[in-house]
């Protein structure tokens, strides 16, 4: 029996939930090719060039509307007009008014029917432009801005020039006459052939329902009269200067506006000014999806700016939909493409279907719904997880909409629906709801507007913006919330801008988490301002429910304290010193730049932050100095300020004979064992007072001073430590044997044929750290050589991070301890710590200035275990600490 083939999307599936077919409409041997809707009717287009209007409370068919012979392939609501777009295959575009159900005016294209199929439809309200794309790969657009509904053929002669007496054109091909002629087309060739394409204009009209003509399952209103329908009272032309063209190299297939103006999106309204504008999305057979900026002004000849182009490497784009700073391009084979405006990098690949093309898609908020040419219909939600799918048609799904249907109860709630139109001449409607927002969706950063006063509740927001972050499960080290650290730098960079910085995403490569930058503009003064560096990360560990007394991703304040995964690593932190800066900024205070740098790998190598660092670092501009909070107090009451970290090297020691296991009952004794060599290789390491055994390895310890040794007397006498204890925690090197890790199934029979143990190695001031790696490496290849091993000996560096120790007497770290003494009213705890953070040291380097470390939690704090937390006070003062130093600097430098 063939073994089953697995379904090969690795897309995680929760829960599925069908929704509810509330309503099903036919028109008969006529496929539904597209959908629009108002806040009464429902507008579909069909194959045969009809498009027919039903009423939304009663489903009944109010009217049909005939395009022309060619079918309709793409409707548009301009619902600030009231008008419907329908484009076709002759290579027209038809304006109806939807509150008198009446045709108003024919648009031809540039070329006219040399543009093939009109595919793709968009309406910028904002310069009250119309943009279409074609099947000659052209982008073409049209200026509305001076016409009005009753716009009439003699006043566009008049004051535009644009529109003429409604007569059509010869058609190069169905009015020519036979080639012998040598005669050009004209309307009088009566190309027999040419059928109801050539007709007069006056000849397409619109006329009311009937059962003989649309077959449908639903009698007309009797309420339609004939005599509202009319004939476009004018005929506009394109101008060639409203054409790009090869805009693709391919058909246009789809498009979108950025942000999205369609029903079910939850995108902010566009906002002009501030450097914002309005941005076009379009989706082509040539597999790419282009990225334009459109003009600010109505004008009728000012081209779209192209700003980007992603290569889906799928097959035709042919759906899109936006929401927010992601685009979803659907393509052929079944996979939906997820891209991130920002960082212009490609998100996720969903598998849909395999094999199966994608031929409509539409956002609900955050809710996708995918629908498939074999009649399915999907729903992803934010984290792309599949959360309902079922057969939507007995055919292709060829359109779909999200609609709200009139509510008939008191309450006036909306009632969301997806419409969904296939090529079985059904079209399908669903009672769909919006999904329960998650507490890091995108229209959630806009919750902070919900303040009276943004600026002047910082207290406030400061909790409030915390409690988003910690619910970002943004776990670096885990792939299943890759996503989810992708929306925690989104909702930084969101978070930041509202708090008054730029704000920006660094992408730091395809598998890496990006970095947050946003800048903190101080007072424009005629001194030169200070700027500082702010570095943490958003990323956190993982965090199991067990061992919590709450649910670790949801923030919660308990006697005093806030508990949750990141609340004291670095989330808390970060928060505080972003709502420092804002409180400055509202106060018009700020006399220096504060510029955060925040990363998400730090708990997973820092993968890819020195390259990002290295490529931006002109757009990150000077820097004076470099201010880090991403530790924690010694004591409980005693506010600290760090100056020194060690540094370490992480090594792997790997033995093998490069053979298979053995049994030891058949080989023991007879074999010589990797583990034998292993235990005395690693035995070298150290020696019997647990000092490191490495040759001159404490040559460049720098010594103790007379003041670093009172210091430590007073930490101890704080902390009941032994002086002798801290030093070897904070100042002296050390050398640890983590595990052993062996092949094999690792019960007590094995023989294993490959050992490997992991080594870290932590350094001080003045130890060099290539001098050590290579100190360490022919240190284990020398004892290794003289016990006469037939194994094999691996030396490999895993990781490596520089020492750092700050400077107790510059400017800089006299501005925090004042800012600490004043704000605590305690002359802080100077502390160093035995840990590492290879960002302080190479920042350093990077830009030729200090660090400082401001920690902000206690030692109880528990970061990286269960009941992580921080101190709601020392949150909050670490606030004002912030503010006092960033006021400190701003005074130094104008003395």
């Amino acid at each position: 029996m063939a073994s089953v083939i697995p379904d090969p999307s690795l897309t995680r599936i929760a829960t599925r939930v069908t929704p509810d077919l509330i309503h099903s409409l036919h028109q008969a041997e006529s496929s539904v090719l597209c959908l629009a809707a108002d806040d009464g009717n429902i507008y579909t287009g069909s194959q045969d060039g009809q498009i027919c209007v039903w009423d939304k409370e009663t489903f009944r068919l109010r009217a049909i509307w005939r395009h022309t012979s060619g079918s309709i392939l793409a409707l548009e609501y301009a619902p600030d007009r009231q008008w419907l777009f329908s484009a076709s295959g002759d290579s027209t575009i038809r304006v109806w008014d939807t509150r008198t159900l009446r045709a108003l005016w024919l648009l031809h294209p540039h070329l006219e029917t040399e543009n093939g199929d009109l595919y793709s439809l968009a309406w910028c309200a904002q310069t009250q432009t119309l943009y279409f794309g074609c099947q000659d790969t052209s982008l073409q657009w049209f200026s509305f801005s001076s016409i009005t509904s009753d716009h009439r053929p003699q006043e566009a002669l008049m004051s535009s020039g644009r529109s003429t007496p409604t007569s059509r054109k010869a058609h190069k091909f169905f009015d020519s006459y036979p080639q012998y002629t040598r005669r050009p087309a004209d309307l009088n060739a009566r190309n027999p052939t040419c059928g109801a394409a050539c007709l007069p204009s006056s000849s397409l009209s619109t006329t009311p329902p009937s059962s003989s003509t649309t077959g449908s399952a639903t009698p007309p209103d009797s309420c339609m009269h004939s005599d509202l329908l009319k004939f476009p009272s004018a005929v506009f032309q394109v101008p060639s200067e409203n054409v790009i063209y090869s805009a693709h190299y391919g058909y246009v297939y789809c498009m979108a506006l950025l942000p999205s103006n369609r029903e079910g999106s939850d995108d902010p309204p566009f906002t002009k000014g501030g450097g914002h504008h309005m941005q076009l999305v379009t989706g082509s057979g040539d597999s790419t999806v282009k990225v334009w900026q459109l003009p600010d002004e109505p004008s009728s000849h000012a081209a779209p700016k192209l700003l980007h182009t992603f290569d889906c490497d799928a097959g035709a784009v042919i759906a899109l939909v936006v929401r927010g700073d992601t685009v979803f391009a659907g393509c052929q084979d079944g996979l939906v493409k997820v891209w991130d405006l920002e960082t212009r990098t490609l998100v996720r690949t969903l598998l849909v279907v395999e094999n199966v093309d994608i031929l409509s898609m539409t956002l609900l908020h955050s809710d996708l719904y995918v629908c498939s040419a074999n009649g399915d219909v999907q729903r992803w939600s934010s984290s792309f997880e599949l959360t309902g799918s079922w057969q939507g048609h007995d055919g292709i799904v060829l359109s779909s909409i999200v609609t709200r249907l009139p509510s008939r109860s008191s309450r006036k709630d909306d009632i969301f629906t997806l419409v969904s139109g296939g090529n079985d001449d059904m079209i399908k409607i669903w009672g769909v709801t919006p999904p329960t927002p998650t507490s890091h969706s995108l229209s959630d950063v806009s919750a902070f507007d919900k303040h009276t006063d943004v600026l002047s509740s910082q207290r406030d927001i400061l909790v409030y913006g915390l409690t988003k972050l910690v619910s970002i499960q943004s776990v670096s080290n885990s792939p299943t919330h890759k996503e989810d650290c992708r929306q925690a730098a989104i909702w930084l960079r969101k978070c930041f801008t509202q708090l008054g910085a730029e704000a920006s995403l660094l992408p730091t490569g395809d598998t890496t988490n990006p970095l947050v930058l946003a800048t903190f503009h101080g007072t424009q003064t005629s001194s030169t301002k200070p700027r500082i560096l702010f570095y943490g990360h958003y990323d956190v560990i993982s965090a199991r429910r067990e061992g919590w007394l709450s649910e670790p991703f949801n923030l919660t304040g308990r006697n005093g304290y806030l508990y949750g995964r990141g609340a004291t690593d670095n989330k808390g932190p970060i928060m505080a010193v972003a709502c420092a800066a804002a409180d400055m900024l509202e106060q018009r205070a700020l006399g220096a730049d504060l510029v955060m740098l925040i990363e998400g790998e730090e708990e997973s190598g820092s993968g890819g932050f020195v390259e990002t660092v290295k490529r931006h670092k002109d757009t990150i501009g000077h820097i004076d100095a470099i201010l880090v909070s991403n530790s924690t107090w010694i004591a409980e009451d005693t506010p600290c300020i760090t100056y020194g970290l060690r540094g370490v090297i992480h090594c792997n020691v790997e033995i093998s004979n490069q053979g298979p296991d053995l049994h030891s009952g058949v080989d023991g004794g007879a074999a010589r064992e990797p583990m034998s060599d292993m235990l005395r290789l690693l035995g070298t390491l150290t020696g019997e007072d647990s000092k490191v055994a490495i040759p001159e390895f404490y040559d460049s310890v720098r010594p103790v001073s007379a003041e670093e040794k009172q210091g430590y007397k007073v930490l101890s006498s704080v902390t009941q430590t032994p002086a002798k204890l801290l030093a070897a925690r904070w100042r002296e090197p050390a050398l640890t044997v983590h595990n052993i890790e062996v092949s094999g199934p690792k019960n007590s029979t094995v023989i294993p044929s490959t050992v490997k143990a992991h080594v870290s190695v932590r350094i001080v001031p003045d130890q060099d750290l290539e001098t050590i790696v290579s100190a360490l490496k022919t240190h284990l290849q020398t004892q290794f050589d003289k016990i006469q091993s037939p194994n094999r000996l691996d030396v490999t560096i895993d990781h490596m991070a520089d020492w750092w120790l700050g400077s107790l007497d510059d400017r800089w770290f006299h501005a925090l301890e004042d800012a600490v003494r004043d704000e605590w009213e305690i002359d802080p705890l100077r502390i160093r710590e035995g840990g590492s953070i290879p960002s302080i040291p190479y920042l350093e380097k990077e830009f030729a200035c200090h660090a400082l470390h401001l920690p902000m939690g206690q030692s109880t704090d528990q970061a990286h275990l269960p009941n992580e937390r921080i101190s709601l006070t020392n949150l909050r003062r670490g606030k004002r600490v912030v503010e006092r130093f960033l006021s400190n600097i701003a005074e130094v430098l104008q003395r």
